[in-house]
């Protein structure tokens, strides 16, 4: 009996593995983060939040009259913990003098036995504090109101969050179940500038079955007349490492907090220590990813693609201008105009997709380039589309894209290469339209 896939595999250009699992397992991730969001969230908010509005809404002013002074001993787990000094303060609530025993300063102001009782001897019998107590139940009194915003900011930012990238990634294995991927990418457009098949209708009434330039000509360039969009993840890696660094290492902060506080008052949970440090390990290497690809991505640079004229059409020759940043040599950059084929195709229950590079031509390549500081290296070429090239199409399972390829050898650094769709048209005739 043969297991099914759940991870899915790339060999080359060809991914496989189960579509089915792999919507599951994506969607079981996502369920996790939304629930450690909405329950660490319920958990801040009924515990700090909501008890805290209610002391500086809802309590309602009294004067208290310091009547008796002690240390007490926080207990937490049935283990003693730090000393703090206590009031007994008599006040009136609704017409009947009481008595209640508290704590004038914060609770996280942990001390050992002899700071407490230093902290004691700031207050003296009779004297005159204010105070509130809770209308619904008179016997609870404080002696002091306030925010404590550092503990609002977590039970906001961090549970939200969770909750919206939890909540983010359901819909959008929602939005995959039961679906091909070749429908997911016509879905999201991607024909002209992204990995799948685009749908047919998004191309103009006269070429039905090819994909739109609009999206490629709305940006001029600073040269020629239009600047490529890039079709790079590169960036979206980088603010997925940081999103998942920052997070990461909040929540830990909270926990490190709390096992900070109890190994002071002389407790260590092992089994918490443990946690914390492996947790500390991903933490750190979260954050070293994400430090080493944004070093990455400043010292290379972005890179511009501009063009002369969009679309292209075969036989055509086109001005291109490449652009390229940075802080880094460079051994080598070199653009060239390449033709990629993709199909996708169902096999069993999996979806299964095939794309191969099956023509490059070499536009240009420049050796040995050096940028001086707060400078740009700029340099034009020509490209020319065969005659006899495939326009570019897009249909359910098929597509032929073409695209501008930078490749890039940084010094130092590992190489790049970064991708700016074009679409090809059709030939046009003597008469006008493209050819039969």
């Amino acid at each position: 009996m043969r297991l099914p896939r759940i991870f899915g595999k790339k060999r080359g250009h060809r991914r496989t593995g189960s579509q089915v699992w792999g919507t599951v397992i994506d969607a079981a991730f996502h369920a996790v983060l939304l629930a450690t969001g909405v329950i660490f969230g319920g958990l801040l908010v009924s515990g700090v939040a909501v008890p805290e509005w209610r002391i500086n809404h809802d309590f309602l002013a009294t004067r208290c009259t310091v009547v008796g002074k002690r240390i007490e001993r926080r207990v937490v787990d049935r283990q003693p913990g730090d000393w703090h000094p206590a009031l007994l303060v008599r006040y009136e609530a609704d017409g009947v003098v009481r008595t209640a025993w508290v704590w004038p300063g914060p609770v996280s102001a942990a001390t050992d036995r002899a700071a407490a009782i230093r902290r004691l001897e700031a207050w003296r019998l009779g004297d005159e504090l204010p105070g509130w107590f809770d209308p619904h139940v008179p016997g609870t009194v404080v002696l002091q109101r306030g925010y404590n915003w550092w503990m609002w900011l977590l039970a906001l930012l961090l549970p939200g969050a969770l909750v919206a990238f939890g909540g983010s990634g359901l819909l959008r294995a929602y939005g995959r179940w039961g679906k091909s991927e070749e429908r997911h990418a016509a879905a999201a457009g991607l024909g002209a500038g992204g990995d799948g098949p685009a749908d047919a209708s998004a191309g103009s009434p006269r070429h039905p079955s090819i994909p739109s330039c609009d999206d490629l000509v709305n940006s001029p360039g600073t040269i020629l007349r239009y600047r490529l969009p890039i079709d790079s993840p590169e960036n979206w890696t980088m603010l997925g490492f940081g999103l998942f660094a920052v997070l990461w290492n909040a929540i830990l902060g909270v926990f490190a907090v709390q096992a900070g506080i109890d190994l002071v008052g002389g407790r260590w949970d092992w089994l918490l220590g443990s946690l914390l440090l492996a947790f500390a390990a991903v933490g750190v290497a979260a954050v070293v990813v994400f430090v080493r690809r944004l070093v990455l991505t400043t010292a290379v640079g972005p890179t511009q693609v501009e063009i002369a004229d969009h679309p292209l059409r075969p036989g055509g020759e086109y001005e291109v201008l490449l652009a390229q940043s940075g802080t880094v040599p460079f051994q080598e950059l070199a653009m060239s105009l390449e033709m990629e084929e993709r199909a996708t195709f169902r096999q069993g229950t999996d979806t299964r997709s095939e794309r191969a590079v099956v023509w490059r031509q070499p536009i240009h390549a420049w050796r040995d380039v050096a940028l001086a500081p707060g400078t740009r290296f700029e340099a034009q070429a020509r490209v020319r589309v065969p005659p006899a090239a495939m326009h570019s199409f897009a249909s359910e399972h098929n597509s032929v894209r073409w695209m501008i390829v930078v490749h890039g050898a940084p010094a130092r650094w590992p190489a790049f290469r970064r991708v700016f769709p074009v679409v090809v048209f059709p030939p046009v005739s003597a008469a006008g339209g493209p050819k039969a």
